[in-house]
């Protein structure tokens, strides 16, 4: 009875084509604007590490002048970043399973085959692997010996070794970065979590670095921070040195704290710190340190703009109006079949065949509608990577499988929804009352 009724639900469709034409483009333009917005926030706000998203934690030490408030509209909120002083002091301590503190810088690459080009690179420490779980292509990352004797090593991103090494192995390879040879110890592997979670202050969703160097060679290259710097007071900065031990915050530190009684004793050892800091004259407010982890951190950041929210609701709202134009379409098809109805009504056909097989030909417009809508949804995305090709947010708006799927779902509950009150009606129309009229 199935198939019978799906052959007859293809059969009407074919009957009215500009009809049916019509429905499916309502629904499919409904899904396709709906589907487009929800895809790009989907991606926005999604985990970028759901494993660890609990146990990763953002430091913040309210290092800021007392005269007024790093944000002055929110005086509660700390600095997003550290001091270098700061942030060496912590790294040293060891007082967390792992701790990470990092910039972004530039030097310039000098390959063998093609003319010097600027990089931007991530200077960091070597928790940064393991702690956010990078995956590599070949070798790794440095060791803490290494580390602490800012060894020249460099790790590649999988983009920068194809360009600089045609992608092949490329572990022990000199590469020339800033006039200083590099040793090459790793390539990483696909890797771009999204949103960028643990550097949202300087793009949450621009893409990975192209290279990667030990945060020990700061003041040996005098590296200086292609990122977010902020200070607070006025200081006489004659040197690399001083600017290092200034007020200046530009260092991102994150904790991998596994315990939710390690995190208190590490809040408890950050206001040790500060009270050490304070008899030195510094961290002149109140004591005003944060552990944010993950979605605390890109919620604090606001990485998902409200913007963002109020265009999906708007997109379900124009969905909403598509459907109400689906079921105008609905009902003067199905009324137009009337006659057909009424004849099988009187040759034994009760209501409840007859409202299955309406269900059973709105669900096959819905799920057309539905493929339909996924064209409209990549024309759509197609139509936000041009709007936005130069601020790295091309991965941001591509369908997946569950995207996908989500969108013939959608359809097909829209377009059923649509056809529930049409096929009713339909079937409360008297066969006796019609035919008597024929």
């Amino acid at each position: 009875m199935f198939l019978y009724y799906v052959r007859i639900s293809l059969h009407s469709i074919k009957r009215n084509p500009l009809l049916s034409s019509l429905m499916i483009i309502a629904i499919a333009l409904g899904i396709g604007v709906s589907m487009t917005t929800i895809t790009v926030y989907h991606l926005m706000s999604a985990d970028p590490i759901p494993d660890k998203s609990q146990q990763l934690f953002a430091v913040q030490l309210d290092s800021w002048g007392k005269e007024r408030p790093f944000d002055q509209d929110r005086p509660e909120r700390a600095p997003h970043q550290l001091t270098h002083r700061d942030a060496t002091a912590l790294i040293a301590a060891k007082q967390a399973n792992r701790q990470v503190a990092m910039f972004e810088s530039t030097l310039i690459v000098e390959p063998e085959k093609e003319k010097p080009f600027i990089s931007l690179l991530r200077v960091t420490t070597g928790d940064f692997f393991p702690m956010f779980e990078v995956p590599f292509l070949f070798g790794n990352g440095w060791t803490e010996d290494e580390e602490q004797r800012a060894a020249k090593v460099v790790v590649l991103s999988k983009q920068s070794n194809q360009r600089l090494f045609g992608g092949e192995n490329s572990v022990g390879k000199t590469l020339r970065l800033g006039e200083k040879d590099f040793k090459v110890i790793g390539v990483l592997d696909n890797w771009n979590p999204t949103p960028r979670f643990y550097d949202v202050i300087n793009g949450g969703f621009n893409e990975v670095a192209d290279m990667m160097i030990p945060f020990s060679l700061t003041e040996p290259l005098e590296l200086n921070s292609a990122g977010s710097d902020w200070g607070w007071k006025a200081e006489e900065i004659n040197s690399f040195k001083d600017w290092l031990n200034s007020e200046s915050a530009w260092i991102q530190f994150w904790v991998e704290i596994d315990q939710q009684s390690k995190r208190e004793q590490y809040l408890s050892f950050l206001d040790s710190y500060v009270m050490e800091q304070k008899k030195l004259g510094r961290f002149e407010r109140s004591v005003n340190n944060h552990l944010q982890n993950v979605p605390q951190w890109m919620a604090h950041n606001e990485v998902v703009q409200e913007d963002n929210k109020v265009l999906v609701g708007l997109s379900i709202l124009f969905l909403f109006v598509c459907m109400l134009s689906a079921i105008a379409l609905l009902l003067t098809h199905f009324l137009g079949k009337s006659g057909e109805v009424a004849l099988r009504r009187a040759l034994g056909a009760n209501r409840k065949a007859i409202f299955g097989q309406h269900l059973i030909e709105v669900s096959m417009t819905g799920i057309l509608g539905g493929l339909l809508g996924i064209l409209f949804s990549l024309a759509g995305l197609q139509a936000v990577r041009l709007l936005y090709a130069n601020q790295g947010f091309d991965h941001l708006v591509q369908l997946d499988i569950f995207l996908v799927s989500l969108t013939i779902i959608l359809a097909w509950c829209a377009n059923v929804l649509a056809g529930f009150y049409p096929a009713w009606k339909l079937c409360q129309e008297s066969p006796a009352g019609f035919l008597k009229t024929q």
